[in-house]
């Protein structure tokens, strides 16, 4: 499990990553400016109507704000908005507490159901998985933690890679008959959000509703076919010819939730069980980091009563 804003992950662990920030802009002027241009993202969610991405607009550029990109999805007789605006602004000009003022107003003047904003380079950094990629800087976190239900010697590659990184390490040994979620949740309620990384026991109802944050889950694409022990050899045996990742978010019902991330790629009469095995893990692993990578810039919103809008 990998979490976020002091994180943990099971894989069969818990992972805890900070959110690294975007690169900062310098205005005109070289070195010597005082000021330099920061990088915000606002994501807003509420009933359709005329004049919201006028209002928008004009809340960033009356601050001197200049957007860089939007994105906005309105479905079709659904009678809602959802936008995502990435733009640069002079923290100077533009204070971080009246940007919280200024979109507040906006949320209550259309009855948003959802407006986040989030300054990189200010905000407090998410925490949250996938070790490699983060020390390779290709995800937008730091790690915080690690909880395992699979005890890892003190010799072996992942407690030589926490340790050179100085990565708190927690090994809770878990059972069907007693998950030790309340420990998990001592653990993890100081997070932003929870990822599960090839953690195999059902987080109870009790637990999401008292985490009361995002869990995001990875697993293969061989489900619902092969089930049980070894899907992979399963899989393999059967001869299928393309294999996939899915990430989503945890609800109570197994592997349900709304889908964030999807991915495949084609296998081959040319592949043994190894090389098989080999692919569906690292699709796996670039499924949840791409899934990880849009949560955290702010690219994924709920949509309807199981989907998403994915910017």
């Amino acid at each position: 499990m990998a979490l976020t804003r002091r994180v943990s992950s099971s894989i069969p662990h818990f992972f805890g990553f900070a959110e690294r920030s975007f690169k900062s802009y310098k205005l005109p002027g070289g070195p010597s400016s005082s000021s330099s241009l920061t990088h915000g993202i606002h994501v807003f969610h509420c009933p359709d109507q005329v004049g919201i991405v006028a209002k928008l607009s004009e809340c960033i550029a009356s601050r001197g704000g200049n957007i860089l990109g939007a994105d906005i999805f309105v479905p079709v007789k659904k009678n809602v908005f959802y936008s995502r605006n990435e733009f640069l602004f002079d923290p100077v000009k533009w204070p971080r507490e009246q940007m919280d003022e200024d979109f507040l107003n906006l949320s209550k003047l259309f009855s948003a159901t959802r407006s986040v904003v989030r300054v990189p380079d200010l905000d407090p950094k998410f925490k949250i998985d996938l070790l490699h990629r983060w020390q390779e800087g290709r995800l937008p976190v730091e790690i915080t933690c690690v909880i395992s239900n699979h005890e890892r010697g003190p010799n072996t590659h992942v407690i030589r890679f926490l340790e050179r990184n100085n990565i708190p390490y927690h090994f809770l040994n878990t059972t069907k008959e007693n998950k030790r979620e309340g420990e998990i949740l001592e653990l993890v309620l100081d997070t932003d959000f929870l990822v599960l990384a090839r953690y195999m026991q059902i987080l109870s109802g009790n637990f999401l509703r008292t985490y009361g944050k995002d869990v995001i889950n990875i697993h293969h694409g061989l489900l619902p076919s092969f089930k049980g022990g070894n899907p992979s050899k399963q899989a393999f045996d059967a001869g299928v010819k393309l294999i996939g990742a899915t990430s989503h978010f945890v609800t109570e019902e197994l592997d349900s939730g709304p889908i964030i991330e999807q991915m495949v790629e084609r296998v081959s009469h040319r592949d043994n069980l190894e090389s098989f095995v080999q692919k569906s893990e690292n699709l796996e692993r670039q499924c949840l980091a791409k899934a990880m990578r849009s949560y955290c810039e702010l690219r994924v919103l709920p949509y309807e009563e199981n989907r998403t809008v994915v910017f």
